[in-house]
């Protein structure tokens, strides 16, 4: 049976430890109050963990100093995977391998992964597999490894009239299609996005980016001073594409990169695209500023919407966090 260790020390939050062998997810249901941490110390723990609501100002993180490589969770549920019960598949939410609604949650150093793979399941075909499903307001992920093919982060809200802040500092997130979506305000600060190799005759491959933003949030997804690199053949990939879900149809999603390094495989010419024809990407809210990197040449410019200065100054980590200050 999985164990966890609970370690009290004076003047500080109550800390739970989770050793190889243990159950992150039992440590987490462990937790008794506001603040506590709970420390994954190096090993690979293969299990779903869900944070609930409940638990606020709760800090995820690996062992202070050591590589994010180090402390791994991770599982395989697809959107297409039978439920064990049989009543139907576990969705696309429901894939995920980290879920949280918690607000004030911090995750760090440490990876957090679905290995699910396409070529393991031809049968399947909802091919979405989540990483991380987060949605609580002030959440910060630093130094955090997010990896996966189809939808490895889904960034979004608690519900439909929130507009819940994420603050992604210094974190790597890889797939291959729309494997940053959602309709939270996120901010990707720092961050490393990665293209995989995908074997498949067609282009794109994938989009890096799908918001789903609300149409009365003025703020989507910000990457700012991120680096695009990819494993596939130059301009394989675009940025983004935009999703309006069915059940909100009147979203208007939302992104603007800026200040980053887009290499090759970025496709320069057509860097975003429509997820359906009733969406064209130009009636979006997409822009960019001051990037640099061969995915970003201006060949095209009415395919690159760009920002002048004094709009750009509106687009900031402080104007899309507000009032919240995270300190990574």
């Amino acid at each position: 049976m999985a164990t966890t260790t609970l370690a009290a020390t004076p003047a500080r939050p109550r800390t739970l430890h989770v050793r190889p062998g243990d159950s992150v997810q039992a440590a987490v249901d462990a937790v008794d109050g506001p603040g506590r941490t709970i420390v994954v110390h190096p090993g690979v723990h293969r299990e779903v963990v869900h944070v609930p609501a409940s638990l606020e100002d709760l800090t995820i993180r690996g062992v202070e100093g050591q590589d994010p490589r180090a402390a791994v969770i991770v599982h395989d549920h697809a959107n297409g995977t039978p439920l064990p019960d049989g009543s139907g598949t576990y969705g696309t939410a429901g894939s995920a391998t980290f879920t949280s609604a918690a607000p004030g949650l911090t995750v760090r150093g440490l990876t957090l992964a679905n290995d699910w793979l396409r070529a393991d399941h031809p049968e399947t075909t909802g091919t979405q597999a989540v990483a991380a499903y987060v949605t609580g307001d002030r959440t910060l992920f630093h130094r955090v490894r997010l990896l996966g093919h189809q939808d490895t982060l889904f960034a979004d809200t608690t519900a439909l009239t929130a507009f819940d802040r994420q603050y992604f500092r210094d974190c790597y997130v890889e797939g291959d299609v729309d494997f940053v979506f959602g309709r939270a305000t996120a901010v990707f600060e720092r961050c490393h996005f990665r293209t995989l190799a995908r074997d498949v005759d067609f282009t794109p491959k994938g989009m890096v980016f799908a918001p789903a933003t609300a149409r009365a949030n003025p703020h989507g997804f910000l990457a700012t001073r991120c680096r695009f690199t990819s494993g596939a053949e130059d301009g394989a990939y675009e940025l983004a594409r935009p999703w309006v879900p069915s059940y909100e149809t009147t979203a208007w999603p939302s992104l603007v990169v800026r200040d980053s390094w887009l290499g090759p495989g970025i496709d320069p010419v057509t860097p975003y695209t429509n997820m359906r024809d009733a969406y064209p990407w130009q009636t979006m809210r997409f822009a960019e500023h001051a990037n640099s990197g061969p995915g970003a040449v201006i060949s095209v410019p009415e395919n690159r919407p760009q920002l002048t200065a004094a709009q750009a100054a509106e687009h900031t980590r402080a104007t899309y966090l507000g009032d919240w200050r995270p300190d990574a």
